[in-house]
């Protein structure tokens, strides 16, 4: 049985039992809810997974030594196990973690010692880690059995993911209630959308502002923006020249692009626009940069003094909240199809993109504005 297989078969446990513990121990059914439930450091319970899963592959191997680099026959590459088998597990069935390894966050990156009860843990809160230890050592001595903790692991991770679903139909319910016109004005869209991006790991945000924008109004003007790339594909993989890409109907050269910052913006960011510009055979009208950062002025400066070199390709670098502001005042009539424009496709998107908290907050936002209004 491959490591994928053994998954599917844990799963189906889980979903079966959903309600009834696996792990008779109250001591160490509470550390294995502790690491599952707690929200604000998703590595461990991932970590926990893949040293889990490596036990059950191998039954020789020791689960608190998950780096090669400690030598021995009992130790194994938990980075290895994680990214071969947990990613597309996690993002299929939607379960409230880290949407990438948890090798490679700060407390286990420079790990390279075994994982025990003795080790003072880096991370933080202490007590997180060390119960994540507490139940590593407890697999390893034998008193119970990993595919026990496994199979409670998932049952809470689905249990939380199954609230988050059933909050957020809870909220759409509300919102499709509401009776008569909406009165909410494109000053109060501004805020909510400006609440929206001050959440946590909200970075792919404003690529489906922009994207919303021209679902909005696009068709009236005989555009249309392209499919949108995943938000973890590079540009290069994907022959994109940027975040949204606007076509002419019936034409699919890309004629304005859209680059999304949650930094400032370098020259260098522009000189790897305008190479990308270079390689194609038919002109780019605009090339855009929108940057939820300050732009400097040197920066504005010299993006405007591309026009000429690329051969009359508009570059230029915009406020994000002042591109929203403009938009909506310009297409005040809009403004609704905009916001349920954005609403879509913030609730379409892959919870490893924009998690179930996040839709979750744009729906309570939208529905006190709504209130407000």
């Amino acid at each position: 049985m491959t490591p994928s297989e053994r998954l599917e078969k844990l799963l189906a446990k889980a979903e079966k039992k959903i309600e009834q513990r696996a792990v008779k121990s109250a001591v160490d059914a509470e550390r294995i809810q502790f690491i599952c439930r707690y929200t604000d450091n998703r590595a461990p319970v991932r970590l926990l997974m893949a040293c889990l899963l490596a036990k059950l592959d191998n039954p020789a191997i020791d689960p608190r030594k998950p780096y090669t680099a400690i030598g021995g026959d009992d130790c194994f590459s938990g980075r290895s196990y994680d990214e071969a088998h947990l990613t597309s597990f996690i993002t299929r069935n939607r379960l409230p973690c880290n949407s990438t390894t948890a090798f490679l966050t700060p407390a286990f990156r420079n790990f390279n010692q075994p994982l025990t009860i003795q080790v003072v843990p880096v991370g933080r809160p202490k007590e997180l880690y060390t119960r994540l230890f507490q139940v590593l050592d407890v697999v390893a001595s034998g008193s119970i059995s990993a595919e026990a903790i496994f199979v409670d692991t998932l049952r809470i991770l689905l249990a939380m993911r199954n609230e988050r679903v059933e909050q957020l139909e809870g909220l759409l319910g509300t919102l499709r209630q509401r009776s008569g016109p909406i009165s909410i004005s494109s000053e109060m869209i501004v805020t909510l959308i400006e609440q929206h991006l001050a959440c946590r790991a909200s970075s792919r945000l404003p690529v489906l502002m922009v994207a919303a924008a021209y679902d909005a109004v696009g068709s009236q003007f005989g555009e249309f923006r392209k499919s949108l790339h995943s938000h973890n594909a590079a540009d290069e993989q994907t022959g994109a020249l940027g975040d949204v890409e606007i076509a002419i109907v019936n034409d699919e050269q890309v004629r304005t692009v859209y680059e999304m910052k949650s930094q400032r913006v370098t020259a260098e960011d522009i000189d790897r626009a305008i190479q990308k510009l270079g390689g194609l055979s038919q002109r780019v009208d605009n090339y855009l940069f929108v940057t939820t950062e300050a732009i400097e002025s040197t920066v504005e400066d010299y993006a405007k003094s591309q026009y000429a070199k690329t051969g009359c390709t508009e570059v230029a670098v915009v406020d994000c909240v002042g591109f929203l502001r403009h938009f909506l005042h310009f297409f005040h009539r809009y403004r609704i199809e905009f916001l349920d424009a954005y609403q879509d496709l913030v609730l379409a998107e892959a919870d490893s993109a924009v998690s179930l908290p996040l839709k979750s907050a744009l729906l309570s936002l939208r529905q006190a504005a709504e209130t407000e209004a």
